[in-house]
């Protein structure tokens, strides 16, 4: 059925410019969890939310223990399968780019080059008082020097890049400031409880303009901030397919779903896009 299923989804979108919008299920093959699939249940993890994270130093530090203890992790993943096919479709003129809810560049580094990150990067932080950015790997090393008793514990990850640390080392955790002006750093990404950057979801719209069809991948479209790109589609009429391995909130919506491991089901699909295997 998953064979016939695939075969399906590209008879829908072949000879269409297609744009992908990708979610967390995407990154999982490459070892980061995500907050929604199937892996994830019982989990019961609740992440911060901007308004904590501004309001309240004490949550700064407990992010930034958590983060700094889970940024080796994050920065050795690698593109996976899945990632690699959505490259190759876009390389192969299948796709017109990629709109992701992933914050982890790994479109990027697969060699997607039109890359809409809805929800930003982790490897860039920014000063919340006068918008200095600075190199994640910068920070990292300047978080170092500032804890150099702090000795990471193989913790549990997080889908956010962030890991499990322990309260007694939260507490004594001495958070960096802003280089420039001493000010607040905060990830350049959008947290729980923000808003996707008006630019941002503008070029994305665009984008979506410019496309015939939409495909879904990796995403449980629970966040409106991707949920709404289907809506949008259905509404002009263009095809959406859906691949992920697990129910979605776009599954009524849609005209072809295919249930499965995507670093199995998307390369074969941009197989079958660009004529091999057909």
């Amino acid at each position: 059925m998953r064979d016939g299923a695939i075969e399906h989804a590209a008879s829908l979108l072949r000879g269409l410019r297609t744009l992908v919008l990708s979610g967390a299920g995407i990154s999982t093959e490459s070892g980061i969890p995500d907050y929604r699939g199937p892996a994830s249940a019982g989990r019961g993890r609740k992440p911060i939310t901007y308004q904590e994270f501004v309001g309240s130093e004490a949550v700064r530090q407990r992010y930034w223990a958590r983060s700094f203890a889970g940024w080796p992790f994050m920065d050795a993943r690698e593109p996976n399968a899945g990632h690699a096919a959505v490259a190759a479709m876009e390389a192969n003129g299948d796709a017109n780019g990629v709109v992701t809810q992933n914050v982890d560049g790994l479109h990027q580094q697969a060699g997607s080059e039109a890359v809409v990150e809805l929800h930003g990067n982790l490897r860039s932080v920014v000063c919340l008082r006068c918008g200095t950015r600075e190199e994640r790997p910068s920070l990292q090393a300047r978080l170092a020097e500032l804890n150099p008793a702090y000795v990471p514990l193989a913790p549990r990850y997080a889908p956010d890049g962030d890991a499990d640390v322990p309260d007694e080392i939260v507490a004594t955790f001495r958070v960096a400031h802003c280089r420039v002006c001493s000010g607040v750093l905060k990830p350049e990404v959008v947290f729980f409880g923000e808003n996707v950057p008006g630019q941002t979801y503008k070029r994305a719209k665009a984008m979506l303009g410019e496309a015939d069809a939409l495909l879904v991948v990796g995403s449980s479209l629970t966040v409106r901030s991707g949920y709404r790109f289907v809506v949008q589609a259905k509404a002009a009429d263009k095809p959406v397919a859906i691949v992920n391995d697990g129910p979605t909130r776009g599954d009524a919506d849609v005209d072809i779903k295919v249930r499965g491991r995507l670093g199995e089901l998307l390369p074969r699909l941009a197989a079958l896009l660009a004529g091999a295997g057909v």
